[in-house]
């Protein structure tokens, strides 16, 4: 799986997913750091990857849109450090596969994980 990080986040996160098969890289590698939320889901789905993000406004951009990709994680914690969070969102990858292949907006915190179909109508 293809994944872009958000800017909220650290590039640590490469490492994570670089180490279980992932391709990831940090947005600030790819674009400007002030890029919209819009252009970077504009670039993730031009480019087939799935968004990792901390920021709430991605799936009120693709509910809005109807848009049905790119697949979006959105991490929903105090304590986003990939130290912290890696292992859990590294499980949510596998569990949501074939989901976010499809399309999808999933919402990860401590407490577990909830996935939306795209497009979220």
């Amino acid at each position: 799986m293809k994944i872009i990080i958000d800017m909220n986040l650290s590039p640590e996160w490469e490492v994570v997913f670089r180490n279980f098969g992932h391709a990831a890289s940090h947005w600030s590698r790819i674009g400007a750091p002030d890029a919209s939320d819009e252009d970077i889901l504009g670039w993730a789905r031009l480019h087939e990857h799935v968004v990792l993000t901390h920021d709430l406004d991605f799936g009120a951009i693709l509910a809005a849109t109807g848009m049905d990709s790119p697949s979006v994680l959105q991490v929903r914690a105090q304590d986003v450090s990939p130290s912290h969070l890696g292992p859990l969102v590294l499980s949510v990858l596998r569990q949501f596969e074939d989901t976010l292949k499809s399309g999808a907006l999933i919402s990860i915190d401590e407490a577990g994980s909830r996935a939306r179909i795209l497009p979220i109508r």
